[in-house]
């Protein structure tokens, strides 16, 4: 349990703890991860048989990993300190951990929620919204990420290379548990009304964008890719249909100014895409997520060589195409036809240049990323190609 100022509530959870392991007669220990207290918590926890471990650095993340680091069991039960999750009613996680699963979530809209209990914030768009992301990011069955209550084998959870200190740990916990394929279950479990007569230590706001941006960072599809695709796919289709003159809004002016904001588009789109690229390379290199089949033929095929080949094939296309655009800027008029067809041109022609420059930038930067260091971690699993 992570303990801050939870004189209160602590003694009846430890009572509860140990009613469990005496009606069920499991073998275990109740261990309190005080992450300084001022309100005699320590006390009240070796009074009532716990042990106590100090944690300097703040956070409930910092506080649950110096747990699982100090835990002698095979299995760990993970909850708050505040009386809202029944310790004495277990069963159902231990009874899924024997049972071969790496994590054992606890689902609280499964369970019931006591009348207040969790605010209505929480309850219908926070936890909603933010399991639902993480369902849709890293494809796990999961309706309840941010539930407090959970099981899981020291062991697995070791493994995973947890690092968060903050209240994000919760996310970070199912999605590296799900991208390094372990098995996690779900149960229904019970939240009642904390029995603290002061506020809780959750920051709404801070605490639910901190766990949105964990679920973003950690899926480079959905923070570049998907909308990078997007953004380029609209600018092709604009730059091909103004800039062949298949499409001709407005009255000349207008027209371009739709076929710069195209290769604007473009432009973005295609950073986007590397960035995307690049930051999964990234995680793979430094062991932060598993390695995927898609980047890493990439990393082979689109090497420092091959990435400034292609790069100078579109540049040297780009630099006919200004050529050409000059050439064919003879008249002052801006209504003449030719002005118009030379002005198009330019305009596409400056953007291939800008992406031929973007691609060599990015395998450049790529290449550096796939050189092998000493200390560089191997790869925990095989990858899965869908992410």
């Amino acid at each position: 349990m992570p303990c801050l100022d939870e004189a209160e509530t602590l003694r009846i959870c430890i009572d509860k703890a140990h009613a469990f392991f005496d009606r069920s007669g499991v073998r275990g220990e109740v261990l309190i991860a005080d992450n300084g207290s001022t309100d005699g918590s320590q006390g009240i926890a070796r009074q009532a048989g716990a042990r106590v471990i100090d944690v300097p650095l703040r956070g409930y993340g910092a506080a649950l990993q110096a747990g699982i680091e100090a835990a002698h069991g095979t299995y760990v039960v993970m909850g708050d300190a505040d009386d809202s999750y029944d310790f004495s009613a277990l069963d159902p996680f231990v009874d899924h951990l024997r049972d071969g699963a790496d994590l054992v979530m606890g689902n609280r809209f499964l369970g019931g929620i006591e009348p207040g209990a969790m605010p209505p914030l929480h309850r219908y768009l926070g936890n909603p919204v933010l399991s639902r992301a993480g369902r849709i990011f890293y494809r796990t069955p999961i309706g309840d990420f941010h539930c407090g209550l959970r099981g899981f084998r020291r062991d697995a959870a070791l493994a995973l290379d947890l690092r968060t200190t903050g209240m994000e740990f919760a996310s970070e916990f199912v999605v590296k548990a799900s991208l390094m394929d372990q098995r996690i279950d779900e149960v229904p479990t019970t939240l009642s009304r904390d029995g603290r007569s002061r506020p809780p230590h959750l920051h709404t706001w801070r605490d639910g964008w901190r766990h949105l941006r964990f679920l973003l960072l950690y899926s480079p599809r959905w923070l570049f890719m998907y909308p990078g695709l997007v953004l380029f796919g609209i600018g092709l289709v604009g730059l091909v249909v103004l800039g062949s003159g298949a499409w001709k809004p407005g009255h000349g002016q207008f027209a371009e100014g739709l076929l710069v904001a195209s290769g604007g588009l473009m432009i973005v789109g295609f950073q986007m895409l590397l960035f995307g690229v690049l930051a999964r390379q990234f995680a793979a290199t430094e062991g932060l997520l598993p390695p995927t089949q898609t980047v890493s033929v990439l990393s082979r095929r689109v090497g420092f060589g091959a990435g400034l080949l292609a790069a100078s094939v579109i540049v040297a296309i780009g630099i006919i195409g200004l050529v050409t655009s000059l050439a064919l800027s003879t008249s002052s008029d801006p209504q003449d036809g030719q002005a118009t067809t030379a002005l198009r041109l330019g305009i596409c022609s400056v953007v291939l240049c800008v992406l031929a420059i973007q691609l060599s930038l990015g395998s450049t930067f790529l290449s550096i990323l796939g050189l092998r260091r000493v200390d560089s971690p191997a790869p925990a699993v095989a990858a899965d190609p869908a992410r």
